[in-house]
């Protein structure tokens, strides 16, 4: 395989760092974004040129267009790009602050967006690439105390499943891909708690307060989860989501079963509504 030239947020941290290092040590090059770049001191010392760096918030709208246009401009054709950067909040909705919730879905939802909408005059100009999404079971399945975080992610699955539709006769593919649990910063130290109210302290919701509890299980392997996330891109024709986790994949599996019989047992009175008196079929 031919090496490829990467654009990924987030890759100071689990699962945008480990990719970005096992892209690196097969001869790729990556152009990733941090908001400190000394968290990758590291890496930059191995890999020289090979990793390209810019500081970036994803709440910062001119600056994503920027370090967007630069990083294409300093290095050409950029085959891959991977919405990774984010982070969990968790809380129940009336614990969260008007502030919390605006910033992640600034964060999470429209930094995605933001990201997405830069990169794209640039996949379409070069005649195609890959954007892909990295999101959660929690784009399709919910767990009380994340009513936000699930907001985000189920917007922008809606927002790149639209947008996959929108450029595929570009030659760009479109992937969401939705990880279960696994040991990295997200839980560890990226994630954001409510202050708690004791209202909630019998409530399914306060269960979210142990988050970053290390005793906490992770089923998914950090490493095996980055390089499948990196596999992506080779899956043709690129598909539009990939759960990855056997935790994952039950938890979407039950959403969509569930969702499904409340939709088939709704039928009559969906179609009740129909202009006309014989809408309803029987």
């Amino acid at each position: 395989m031919d090496a490829r030239t990467w654009l990924i947020t987030g890759v100071s941290s689990g699962f945008g760092r480990e990719m970005t290092h096992q892209l690196l040590r097969r001869g790729d090059r990556v152009a990733g974004t941090v908001r400190r770049t000394e968290a990758v001191d590291d890496l930059k010392a191995e890999y020289g040129d090979r990793l390209w760096l810019a500081r970036l918030d994803l709440t910062d709208a001119p600056a994503i267009r920027e370090v967007v246009d630069r990083a294409f401009a300093d290095l050409g054709r950029i085959d891959v790009v991977v919405n990774n950067a984010g982070y969990g909040l968790f809380g129940a909705a009336e614990e969260l602050t008007d502030e919390q919730i605006v910033h992640q879905l600034d964060t999470n939802l429209l930094g995605s967006i933001r990201v997405a909408r830069a990169a794209l005059p640039h996949l379409r100009r070069q005649g195609g690439g890959r954007l892909i999404q990295v999101s959660t079971y929690g784009g399709q399945a919910t767990n009380a105390g994340a009513s936000v975080y699930h907001a985000s992610k189920w917007g922008i699955e809606g927002f790149m499943e639209s947008t996959a539709k929108d450029v595929a006769p570009f030659g760009i593919g479109v992937t969401i891909v939705e990880p279960g649990s696994a040991r990295t910063r997200f839980r560890d130290g990226s994630s954001r708690l409510a202050a708690p109210m004791s209202a909630y302290d019998d409530s399914p919701a306060a269960l979210t307060r142990g988050i970053r509890d290390p005793a906490l299980p992770s089923v998914g392997d950090l490493a095996k989860t980055a390089a499948a996330i990196a596999g992506c891109a080779d899956l043709d024709p690129a598909p539009v989501r990939v759960a990855l986790g056997s935790d994952s994949y039950t938890h979407i599996h039950k959403a969509l079963t569930d969702r499904l019989a409340e939709l088939e047992a709704g039928r009559d009175r969906a179609f009740s509504t129909d202009a006309g008196a014989d809408a309803v079929r029987r």
